[in-house]
């Protein structure tokens, strides 16, 4: 899969930065926001708060499902 649209996140198990996030769903808040919950393909948990701008472009890319 094509890495440069992939929502990159920042792992907190392995401390790493921009990380690309794979099985990513995007969910919103209960303020409207949203966020992305996936996992860095070690099986490590990774969540990234996203503006509507770019969690609308990853659903429209595929590399995102919507969750709400």
């Amino acid at each position: 899969m094509d890495t440069s649209k992939m929502i990159k996140a920042y792992c907190l198990k392995t401390k790493e930065k921009n990380v690309p996030m794979h099985d990513a769903v995007i969910t919103r808040t209960a303020k409207g926001g949203y966020i992305a919950g996936g996992n860095d393909g070690k099986g490590n948990k990774m969540a990234a708060i996203l503006n509507e701008v770019k969690a609308l472009q990853a659903i429209k890319d595929g590399v995102a499902t919507k969750g709400y």
